[in-house]
């Protein structure tokens, strides 16, 4: 069966129980606090449902589950995904449930995720029966690192993909529409690879994605939380590990790159100078500052997004 069922049960089912589940959300009063010092035009998302990330985790789940081929690289894919939604979804719940803003704690959160990266890493490496290579982007050359630096990779390119997420999960549909796109290459290279599992866990994201930004467009009815962008990270860098394309993602993620590297910088610069290099960070509110519709800002990163996976999918065939 064609994996493009897949794509469209998880829109189907995402925009189908989107109502449900907002409502849900609302009635368990789960909704965002937004913080004093970002954009004053911030203030008046305070109180949307958040969490919502949990519709396309669920839509994308079943919609890859009934399309399969269900085999061992699928359910990886699965649990690593689920495995940071967790992470993220202890985050919410501690925010806005016991009211605790700083959510989990930084390093409890990081610890969490280095272990799974490191069970994901052993697991690429035993079960599996992946090997270790890495395909070089823009060359034809597969690097082959041996497997204790292979297993760091795996950790770093999930602890770096789910951060990065999550820092670009500031603005109305801007990490959602990047991870579709992403998804939705990652989906091309699947097929190439003939690895349909892994096509029809894509396309079902993707899909279960693009259902979920029906309502988390501007002005969003329903916001992903750390769940949804946690374990959209985790999905994104499950795919790029299992098809052996941990630096192809840089390419095809540049935007998420480029958000969290703008916060290290900001962060680097204030400490040696005490100044601020940025208005804000990430970078979507430093462009917010300056003057720009948080929607202007998110049409140009989807565009730059774009442009950046057709870069990818040059470097995949390079």
């Amino acid at each position: 069966m064609s994996p493009l069922w897949s794509l469209g049960l998880g829109f189907v089912l995402a925009f189908g129980l989107g109502p449900l589940a907002i409502r849900l959300l609302r009635t368990l009063h789960f909704g965002q606090t937004v913080r004093e010092v970002g954009p004053q035009s911030h203030l008046k998302k305070t109180g949307t449902p958040t969490m919502g990330g949990l519709l396309f985790l669920v839509a994308a789940t079943l919609a890859a589950v009934a399309f399969g081929p269900r085999d061992s690289l699928m359910w990886a894919a699965l649990a690593f995904t689920w495995g940071n939604g967790l992470i993220g979804f202890a985050d919410d719940f501690i925010k806005v449930r016991l009211h605790r803003p700083l959510g989990v704690r930084a390093r409890t959160k990081l610890g969490l995720g280095a272990l799974l990266g490191l069970a994901f890493g052993l697991l690429a490496l035993g079960p599996l029966k992946l090997g270790t290579d890495v395909l070089v982007p823009f060359t034809h050359l597969v690097w082959q690192p041996d497997p204790v630096l292979f297993v760091v990779l795996v950790l770093l390119t999930g602890l770096a993909t789910t951060n990065a997420v999550n820092l670009t999960d500031g603005l109305d549909g801007l990490a959602g529409g990047l991870g579709l796109i992403v998804a939705m290459l990652f989906s091309a290279f699947a097929v190439a690879d003939g690895v349909f599992s892994l096509a029809t866990f894509s396309l079902a994201l993707a899909g279960a994605l693009g259902g979920y930004l029906y309502y988390n467009l501007h002005p969003a009815r329903v916001i992903m939380g750390d769940v949804g962008s946690f374990a959209l990270g985790g999905a994104l860098a499950a795919v790029a590990v299992l098809l052996r394309l941990e630096f192809v993602l840089v390419v095809a993620g540049f935007v998420f790159a480029i958000e969290t590297l703008s916060v290290a910088v900001q962060v680097i610069w204030f400490r040696r100078t005490g100044r601020r290099l940025l208005r804000m960070s990430p970078l979507h509110h430093h462009m917010e500052l300056g003057g720009m519709a948080e929607t202007a800002v998110v049409y140009r990163f989807w565009i730059l997004g774009l442009i950046c996976a057709v870069l990818a999918y040059a470097a995949f065939w390079a």
